[in-house]
């Protein structure tokens, strides 16, 4: 186990086998994005060693939870994973729930629309919903992971959070953020400072060259960041926009948010 390591386990007050079953429980989660399939990817996007991320994966596989092609030496789940799967529900439709508000997004500013799940300390994307521009920004999919402050929707969900919500998450971020140079400790405070500011959060040229996104946070019947409804175009789509793209957003969001108490399904 290397020093990262310990220090994680000891900061949240877990023992050995505590952490371990985090560590598998945060493999599985950055294998549900399809770009990570191979060990340097999965151990990067988790912020381990790769020697951890090894262990870790050896101990899923002998439990059927993870299978690794011999040629490509890419990892994929295993049939445990299914068999589970089958019995797992999500708390809410979501796609009932803001699948009409982003055709409205798409169809009045012609660029993609992201609905993305906060989930721990990364958010998970549940829908997408393309515009008719002809140069879209499609690089999230179904199911693909995000740390919080890689994108407009992570930022807008840090902002929406309570102090001590968000000071917790911003102690496990830094790890995770090894493939993103441009995002440091200082840019996620500014964002996230100009994201409470003003109501909505951007990000420009910082993930992808040329690439921009606002977003506003989905809040529950309690008031509680549980989503974020993200825009994401050419860069100066969105900056020659801002204006008319946060008050849209925030409208749909709203309506997303009522839907969440008719459209839930409770849990079991």
């Amino acid at each position: 186990m290397t020093s990262d390591d310990k220090g994680q386990v000891t900061e949240r007050g877990g023992n050995g086998v505590a952490g371990s079953i985090e560590k598998a429980c945060r493999i599985l989660k950055a294998m549900t994005d399809p770009r990570n399939a191979r060990l340097t990817d999965i151990a990067t996007y988790c912020g381990m060693e790769k020697s951890t991320a090894m262990r870790v994966l050896d101990a899923l596989m002998r439990e059927e939870m993870v299978v690794r092609d011999p040629l490509s030496k890419r990892y994929t789940f295993g049939p445990e994973i299914a068999r589970i799967g089958s019995y797992g529900q999500e708390r809410f439709d979501w796609r009932l729930a803001g699948r009409a508000s982003m055709v409205r997004l798409a169809g009045e500013f012609e660029d993609t629309v992201i609905l993305s799940v906060l989930s721990g300390v990364e958010t998970v994307c549940v829908d997408v919903q393309m515009g008719s521009y002809p140069i879209q920004a499609n690089y999230q999919q179904l199911g693909s992971r995000r740390t919080l402050g890689v994108g407009s929707g992570g930022i807008a969900l840090l902002a929406a959070m309570s102090d001590a919500e968000r000071e917790a998450a911003l102690s496990q971020i830094p790890p995770r953020l090894a493939g993103f140079p441009r995002i440091s400790a200082e840019l996620l405070s500014e964002r996230i400072d100009a994201a409470r500011r003003d109501g909505h959060a951007m990000l420009i040229d910082v993930v992808v060259d040329r690439i921009g996104g606002t977003a506003v946070a989905v809040k529950d019947r309690d008031g509680r960041p549980v989503a974020a409804l993200s825009i994401v175009a050419l860069s100066e789509r969105v900056t020659g926009r801002e204006k008319q793209l946060a008050t849209a957003l925030k409208r749909e969001a709203a309506i997303i948010g009522a839907n969440l108490a008719d459209v839930g399904h409770g849990q079991r």
